[in-house]
């Protein structure tokens, strides 16, 4: 089975204009959606072994609550901050372990779930986009359909 997760960061703080994009921390909606969504999705099963991150403050922020309540690994990446479709698809696929999460920003988060879901399917912050394949290797994923979709939502 290989499972992957696609999050898309929490609801981060834009009070400070002048703060750099890449330093925006999570406002209050943020922290407290973000353990909610990641209790919500282990009640229901889900369980990464590693949680990958783009190393913007926010996605790093929800993604360490994420691997806190998984007990998973955190690995940050740079290349998934403003990452692709192509490059969320392909760190999900170098993680080496069938079970991972990717946490990181629209308008990427939105298009690779929408391209995997084959529907137009909006990531708001905080939702957490959940593929199954049950028999399928790395080397199939995007070009066979899931097996499993599932949406979660704050």
């Amino acid at each position: 089975m290989i499972q992957i997760a696609f999050a898309r960061h929490a609801k981060s703080d834009w009070a400070d204009d002048g703060l750099d994009d890449h330093d925006r921390p999570l406002n209050d909606r943020g922290r407290r959606d973000a353990p909610e969504v990641a209790k919500r999705l282990l009640r229901s099963g889900v369980r990464p072994e590693v949680v990958l991150t783009s190393t913007a403050l926010r996605a790093r922020t929800t993604a360490q609550v994420f691997a806190e309540v998984f007990d998973a690994e955190l690995r940050e990446d740079p290349e998934l901050y403003g990452a692709d479709p192509d490059v969320l698809l392909a760190a999900a696929r170098a993680s080496g372990v069938d079970e991972v999460m990717v946490v990181a920003h629209d308008p990427g988060m939105s298009e690779v779930v929408s391209e995997l879901a084959g529907d137009d399917v909006r990531m708001t912050t905080a939702a957490v986009a959940v593929f199954t394949w049950e028999s399928a290797t790395w080397d199939e994923i995007g070009a066979t359909p899931p097996d499993s979709f599932e949406l979660t939502t704050p």
